[in-house]
């Protein structure tokens, strides 16, 4: 729109509001950034790219991003932000011209047994409330399709007051959707008897094979001395009475030993105990034994639908609620524009628009009652970019980490398409990324380095895609980067043989997979992929998959505890010092007393943000004074912690420090790329990308004949691609079988056999499109993969 023209010809002064078109930094010091000050264009796309662990996210996510949220929240009045979490201010000088941020990361979506595709995308209470209108027969409110809200119904007295007091009789009734059988999971679980107790023993021979119920304990102890039934007596010939007050009786008080305590069945006993935990943050030994003791059925009430018997029978055009979220989104969307009911319009509108933002963002083969902890990371990020794309709000700056993560360069295009549709209604986009598909769209490049953790943290250029190519940096030098496909392949020893697979989409899929080899699959997102090989592939002996679930690490976990290479070190300092090894532990009695070995003390402002502040006594060390003393090598526990694995591996390889065990464990980190690493560095400040990179150098150790890698270039710098395909190269030479679920074009062109699944995603995809070499995939270009990897090797 131009603006009106002055009587007197010139042009008006530009407004004192309009001047504010930078978001400013001024001396970032967050995790390895080194007094970064930059300058970025708002209402603009800005790419920021640089090897894994350069600090991009530091910049981008605990900076800018941190430090809007934060200012959100202090609006918000004093009780309301009690209930918010508590943010810190980032570690910054100055940061001015910020706006609303919204952060859309890659985080797997919420472990709730209950969370789906639907419910997370709010095209589920659309869906509800239009089958609570035009659902026949009518069953009942929105609530009555909600597969999370059980029915209930209770009656009793109320006094009540008109003139005189007098009871009245009242009953409550709401109806909910839950399935009464599996509480709203889909799925009911069984305990596997075998594995809680031995039966041809009896209680006092030690009968109990459940972790903490074993050796004389207060938990075996509890049964023992019940009274219940004859502890000397064995399981196996035990009344129906005796065997009922064993696993199932509800809770009873009763004294042992002089002791108060509540006795309760073991079934109910161990699912309060260990059933309702999250799996993940199990101890190891805990999680086994609930992986065998408890198996996972489909609801034989509900048919996994979730949903009670009267939410499924109200029906739209003979299709029930449960019809429309087991289809594929895309089909969905086709059957809402069948619906042509007035009194629904702007609700029929409104999910119409959710359904083909799915089609539109590349989800359409997902269902709504797909459940949304199986998500991968990045389905998880574009599921939750469906809200933003139909929104009215502009002058945002939204933050997005690697939304390229586990696309294909055919769906590639249309994630920049949005991108740029979010930039075009005037608002921030900053993207972390190192696809070169992705930063030849950015407006503004701005390029983190030189290299990782500690040599990197400063900015090493900022301006357009061509200056950057023209620039002596890491990624400027590897941006023209191609891999050429290889002159000879290796030749299989063997194969893996999968038949009539028919996992989620695929459709009885036959396919030998080379053993010996470096096997990638491919195919569009949701075309079938890791359907193939975690649903097919035997989980057995000898199978080592490596996923992209995160790890689970509090502040106090660290490389060296992930690893298990504290244990060879701490074993290494108590041996030369002739003390006890818990001493090199700061999880245990060597930690400084004062901060409990965190290194820093947390304190809790109650209604304002907490802070963390550098323990005092240990100055961050972690340990108690004392046990610094001790050497090994020449060097402290504090100083072994603070050293980068390179350092380290060398430390360890020979002299008087020579411990083979950690130089082993050390020597496969630097393998991986995770060279510049600290040993110390708490796990909760790593990267997805580093995350990944160590699992796989804990799982290089085991003994395990095939690999399994799900897409191991997610978040790694071109740079590093190929210290990566070095890496399976030796794993292969090695003996070792790999196969690599992956998207990126490089991978594909160095492998020795390529299988391609399509050709499309959901219900068009699920078959082997292409099986043979790279060579031959380029050759015929029969399949989307085909052309693109033509494209990319340039033939």
């Amino acid at each position: 729109m131009s603006m009106a023209p002055r009587a007197d010809g010139q042009s008006p002064a530009p407004h004192v509001a309009d001047r504010h078109e930078w978001i400013r930094v001024h001396g970032a010091r967050v995790n390895n950034l080194k007094d970064v000050s930059i300058e970025i264009p708002k209402r603009r796309l800005t790419v920021f790219t640089g090897v894994s662990g350069s600090g991009k996210s530091s910049l981008v996510f605990d900076t800018i991003a941190a430090e809007s949220q934060r200012l959100i929240n202090e609006t918000y009045s004093a009780f309301v932000q009690g209930f918010m979490p508590n943010l810190a201010r980032p570690e910054v000088d100055v940061l001015d011209g910020l706006t609303t941020a919204i952060a859309v990361d890659q985080q797997r979506m919420g472990g709730d047994p209950r969370s789906t595709v639907g419910t997370a995308t709010d095209a589920n209470a659309m869906l509800r409330i239009l089958f609570s209108r035009l659902g026949k027969p009518y069953v009942g409110p929105p609530g009555a399709f909600a597969f999370n809200v059980p029915s209930v119904s209770a009656s009793g007295a109320i006094k009540v007051e008109r003139g005189a007091k007098k009871a009245e009789k009242v009953s409550f009734n709401r109806v909910g959707g839950m399935c009464p059988r599996c509480e709203g999971r889909g799925a009911v679980s069984d305990l596997d008897l075998s594995q809680l107790y031995d039966d041809s023993k009896s209680i006092n021979e030690g009968a109990f094979t459940v972790p903490g119920y074993t050796g004389g304990g207060w938990n075996s102890r509890l049964y023992a001395e019940s009274g219940f039934f004859d502890p000397d007596k064995p399981i196996r010939r035990f009344t129906k009475k005796e065997l009922h007050d064993l696993l199932h009786r509800e809770p009873t008080r009763m004294k042992i030993a002089g002791i108060n305590m509540t006795y309760e069945g073991l079934i109910p006993r161990i699912q309060k105990s260990m059933l309702s935990k999250d799996t993940e943050s199990m101890q190891p030994h805990i999680r086994a034994f609930v992986e065998r003791a408890v198996t996972f059925t489909t609801c034989p009430d509900c048919d996994g639908t979730r949903l009670a018997e009267h939410a499924r029978k109200a029906k739209i055009k003979k299709i029930s609620l449960a019809d429309a979220c087991r289809m594929e989104i895309r089909d969905l969307a086709d059957w809402v524009r069948t619906l042509k009911e007035p009194s629904v319009a702007p609700l029929l509108t409104a999910l119409q628009q959710t359904l083909d933002s799915f089609e539109e963002i590349g989800l359409g083969y997902l269902s709504l009652d797909r459940p949304a902890g199986t998500l991968s990371g990045g389905e998880a990020q574009r599921v939750k970019m469906i809200r933003h794309l139909g929104s009215s709000l502009t002058d945002v700056t939204y933050v997005f980490d690697e939304p390229t993560a586990g696309l294909h360069p055919h769906d590639i295009r249309r994630m920049n398409d949005l991108l740029l549709r979010l930039r075009d209604k005037g608002n921030t986009v900053l993207v972390v990324e190192h696809k070169p598909e992705v930063i030849a769209i950015a407006d503004h490049v701005v390029d983190l380095g030189p290299g990782a953790g500690t040599a990197g943290g400063t900015v090493c250029f900022e301006g357009t895609l061509d200056g950057l190519r023209g620039s002596d940096t890491v990624t400027g030098r590897h941006l023209g980067d191609r891999a050429s496909l290889k002159d000879a392949v290796r030749t299989p020893d063997g194969v893996l043989e999968i038949r009539g697979a028919t996992a989620n989409n695929l459709r009885n899929v036959d396919v030998d997979i080379p053993l010996g080899v470096l096997t990638v699959i491919t195919g569009v997102a949701g075309s079938g992929k890791s359907s193939l090989v975690h649903g097919s592939i035997p989980a057995a002996e000898g199978v080592v998959s490596v996923d992209q679930a995160p790890i689970r690490g509090s502040r106090r976990s660290n490389p060296a505890t992930y690893t298990g290479l504290l244990d060879p070190i701490r074993k290494a300092f108590a041996k030369a010092n002739g003390v006890k090894p818990a001493l090199f532990s700061a999880n245990s009695e060597g930690a400084c007393p004062t901060c409990n070995g965190a290194g820093v003390l947390y304190t809790d402002l109650a209604m304002m943000a907490g802070t963390a502040t550098t323990c005092e006594d240990c100055e961050g060390k972690r340990f108690e004074a004392s046990v610094l003393d001790y050497a090994f090598g020449g060097r402290n526990i504090a100083e072994v912690l603070a050293m980068p694995v390179t350092e380290a591996e060398e430390f360890f390889a020979a002299g008087e420090a020579r411990t083979p065990a950690a130089h082993r464990i050390l020597q496969r980190m630097s393998d991986v790329g995770l060279g510049y690493l600290t040993l110390g560095q708490p796990l909760t400040t790593l990267s997805g990308g580093e995350r990944q990179r160590l699992k796989l150098a804990t799982h290089m150790a085991e003994k395990g004949g095939v690999y399994v890698l799900d897409e191991p270039t997610a978040g790694l710098h071109l740079a590093d691609v190929e210290q990566l395909l070095g890496l399976l190269d030796r794993l292969v030479d090695s003996g070792k079988s790999v196969l690599v679920i992956e998207h990126h074009q490089a991978v594909m062109a160095h492998a020795d056999w390529i299988i391609d699944l399509g050709p499309g995603a959901g219900h068009d995809g699920g078959r082997v499109v292409f099986e043979g070499t790279p060579a031959d995939l380029v050759a015929t270009r029969s399949t989307l993969t085909g052309q693109h990897l033509a494209e990319y090797v340039g033939s």
